[in-house]
């Protein structure tokens, strides 16, 4: 089972780990499973960059990034070296422990979850 721990850069929200069967699924789709909050514009096909996180940990473990997701990285608000799209963050082993940053979603006008 896959092991994915949820923080968020607002410190008033409560971290949460998350343990499932996850190969195959995106980070912004077990956000959606397991309400954790991450707006999210474009239904998950990486054209905006709404669901921008920081993966912290396990980036071995997750699809490399495509030059589609670091051109719209790019938009997003302060982004960093471990800046990913949640939509295509897919997750490759079912043995999976990965950390998650969520930035602060005060900042982006989306659809919420």
């Amino acid at each position: 089972m896959a092991k994915i721990l949820f923080t968020f850069e607002d410190k008033s929200i409560e971290s949460k780990t998350v343990e499932t069967e996850a190969k195959g699924y995106s980070i912004l789709e077990l956000t959606e499973d397991f309400d954790v909050h991450l707006n999210h514009n474009c239904g998950g096909v990486c054209a905006c960059s709404t669901c921008h996180v920081y993966v912290n940990a396990g980036e071995d473990y997750l699809e490399e990034i495509s030059d589609k997701e670091e051109d719209f990285i790019d938009r997003a608000i302060n982004p960093r070296l471990e800046s990913r799209l949640g939509c295509q963050c897919v997750i490759l082993d079912e043995d999976a422990v990965i950390e998650v940053e969520i930035p602060d979603q005060s900042q982006i006008i989306g659809h919420e979850h």
